[in-house]
């Protein structure tokens, strides 16, 4: 149906819908059910087609061994405007032949005119071949050396070079083809673009939005996964640091992951780094970098890598994640045995059964490792024994990073925390990962006056024990939950229900939960049953 003076054609997320004319960016999510969480960046390109085309030199072309990026030395040579007009012809080509001086993707028909003179090639030259000087029996070929051959070559010979993936065709063979072709577009030169929250603007004819990427994790690095599932449990990923090559979320910076996968970082690749400065930090590169032995690969960006060039530093993306995390700390076996059983999940329930029973934890402890097993063993107590919190982030920022360092609950929803001391009214916990030997407890929160009933305390530096997590049962007005004195004392969160402590004994262990985590278990495994 053709657009009227009253309407728009705006596409999002690569479809395209109809709207009147004056519609807001709001307007846009609601007619389109577009993936997106409230808060998040949305990036817009202004009819971006037109811009795109004037800026394509660069074309990459993946393959079953990595990806190739070419680089058209003239588009206005007549085998420049050849590919131009014809590159998507040339996907799903296999490799006819090779030798040590080049391979040849083909045969296919192309309107060239052969030349029976030799040619001289370059290593990682492309260019047209016509075998027997037929052009219906045109080839894609790739120099991987140095060196002269009468391939039937148009005139103009080489019109593109291989800038990025080099190493990559000597390791093709003839079983491999190209399976995909799609340009590099030079999103630093369109002018008319942006990442914006406000829903209130206005967009036009042919205006491009995009409001989530996907991301398909990889298997190969079941760990880093995790670790980035729980970096994104809200559904976004934060935008600490934007560079041109890479945006960076930094929120799970300081808690380790091993090395795993040793990867070429493509353009949309999405890496961990595992030691030294920035370790857990999180990349998402921009355009391809080499790999790197201390950035671990954990999976790569499958749709909507145009939000994340377009991301600016301070903003939140909406994300999916293939396939969705497996959560079941802190659920009973009633609530996860039917969703993983529609999944091919077998279900080994440990530990306590009873109807009240909560799973604390699972075995294996990866969503990855769950998927290629096709089983878990998940360890459960009663749930009386699993203790929400509420934590004080804005008041004792330093402090509540300790807490859940120490407990896990920066990559878990749920933490093991054993009791090792009880007298009185008064509860002492010491952590199993001892985070006080590398991260500091500086004074913040102190109480003035009186610590109430339930409120969770962390001794700081100034006295010795620094680290002892405590909790009172009645209010003092002299000690903190540690014992110690108020200046002394860090106020971290308060237990909600502290009563459930009544019972327990040294040796003892308890398991937490943030009270702000503990969501529907319909809306954190709904994309399963899909």
């Amino acid at each position: 149906m053709p657009i009227t003076s009253n309407e728009i054609s705006v596409e999002v997320n690569g479809q395209i819908y109809t709207l009147p004319a004056g519609s807001t960016l709001g307007d846009t999510l609601k007619v389109s059910g577009a993936p997106y969480i409230a808060g998040a960046a949305v990036g817009i390109l202004k009819k971006a087609a037109e811009k795109r085309t004037e800026e394509i030199t660069e074309y990459a072309i993946n393959t079953p061994r990595g990806e190739l990026i070419i680089e058209i030395k003239d588009p206005e040579s007549s085998s420049g405007k050849l590919w131009a007009e014809h590159y998507k012809e040339y996907e799903g080509k296999n490799i006819h032949w090779e030798s040590p001086e080049a391979l040849a993707f083909g045969p296919f028909e192309a309107d060239i005119k052969p030349s029976r003179e030799k040619g001289s090639f370059e290593a990682f030259d492309v260019l047209f071949g016509a075998g027997g000087f037929d052009p219906h029996n045109t080839h894609l070929i790739l120099s991987r050396k140095k060196h002269t051959a009468e391939y039937g070559s148009p005139e103009d010979g080489a019109f593109a070079t291989i800038v990025t993936g080099r190493k990559i065709i000597s390791k093709l063979s003839r079983e491999d083809s190209i399976l995909s072709i799609e340009p590099v577009i030079e999103w630093e030169q369109i002018a008319e673009k942006k990442c914006t929250t406000d829903l209130s603007t206005l967009l036009e004819d042919e205006d491009s939005v995009f409001t989530y990427f996907e991301v398909e994790l990889s298997r190969n690095a079941p760990v880093g996964a995790e670790h980035f599932y729980s970096l994104t449990r809200e559904g976004t990923l934060k935008v600490d640091v934007v560079t041109s090559s890479f945006i960076s979320d930094d929120s799970l910076r300081e808690v380790s992951v091993p090395y795993e996968n040793f990867e070429q970082r493509r353009e949309g690749a999405i890496s961990v780094r595992t030691v030294g400065y920035g370790t857990g930090r999180t990349y998402i590169s921009r355009e391809e970098r080499p790999s790197s032995l201390v950035h671990s690969v954990v999976g790569q960006v499958t749709k909507g890598l145009e939000l994340i060039k377009l991301a600016e530093k301070g903003q939140k993306l909406s994300i999916e994640s293939l396939p969705p995390q497996i959560v079941l700390l802190g659920h009973g076996f009633e609530e996860v045995e039917p969703v993983l059983s529609s999944i091919g999940i077998e279900l080994i329930r440990d530990g306590y059964t009873g109807e009240d029973a909560v799973i604390v934890r699972q075995d294996p402890p990866t969503t990855l490792e769950i998927l290629g097993e096709a089983k878990v063993t998940a360890y459960a107590v009663s749930r009386e024994k699993l203790v929400e919190v509420e934590l004080y982030s804005e008041r004792a920022p330093k402090s509540v990073d300790f807490f859940r360092h120490s407990l896990g609950l920066k990559t878990k929803t749920v933490g093991k925390l054993p009791v090792y001391m009880i007298y009185d009214d008064t509860y002492l916990f010491k952590t199993e990962e001892e985070v006080v030997k590398y991260k500091e407890v500086l004074p913040e929160n102190t109480p003035a006056d009186r610590v109430l009933a339930g409120e969770i305390g962390v001794t700081n530096q100034a006295a010795k024990r620094m680290g002892t997590i405590g909790v009172r049962l009645v209010n003092d007005d002299l000690f903190g939950p540690t014992g110690e004195k108020f200046s002394s004392t860090n106020i971290i969160g308060r237990i909600i229900e502290p009563e459930r402590l009544r019972g327990i004994k040294e040796g003892d262990a308890i398991y937490i939960s943030e009270a702000a985590h503990r969501k529907a278990y319909n809306q954190k495994t709904e994309n399963h049953d899909e």
